[in-house]
């Protein structure tokens, strides 16, 4: 455990990029996202993922899936929100315009972005 303030720390990666909107596809992505949750968490922080904001928001508004005209409403905003309450960022490989827009976002306020878990304090090698 961290003897400073645990972090928030949004995890931003590929979720809807290549999937098509394909819902295996997709929960692959968010697998590969979570993977990441429990060695932040382990090391004294709370990792969060914007989609398990997002998708109960959009299931809440009676959207169907991601491709939903709604989703545009919900998706990149929710980050967006998220990231006036996080102290940083980890960026998991992949192309994702979302989690592109994570990153900047991050930087404009100053927020550390970490590119591997190991870069994050606490965070065994």
């Amino acid at each position: 455990m961290l003897a400073t303030k645990p972090m928030l720390i949004l995890i931003a990666g590929p979720y809807r990029s290549g999937t098509g909107d394909d819902p295996d596809l997709l929960a692959a992505n968010l697998r590969r996202l979570e993977e990441a949750a429990w060695p932040i968490f382990q090391a004294g922080h709370v990792p969060m993922i914007g989609e398990w904001v997002a998708l109960p928001v959009l299931r809440g508004a009676g959207a169907g899936s991601v491709a939903d005209p709604v989703a545009e409403q919900v998706l990149y905003p929710t980050a967006q929100r998220l990231l006036a309450h996080c102290d940083a960022v980890l960026r998991l490989p992949g192309e994702s315009t979302g989690a592109d827009q994570d990153v900047a976002i991050a930087r404009q306020r100053g927020l550390p972005v970490y590119y591997d878990l190991t870069e994050i304090p606490g965070v065994a090698a």
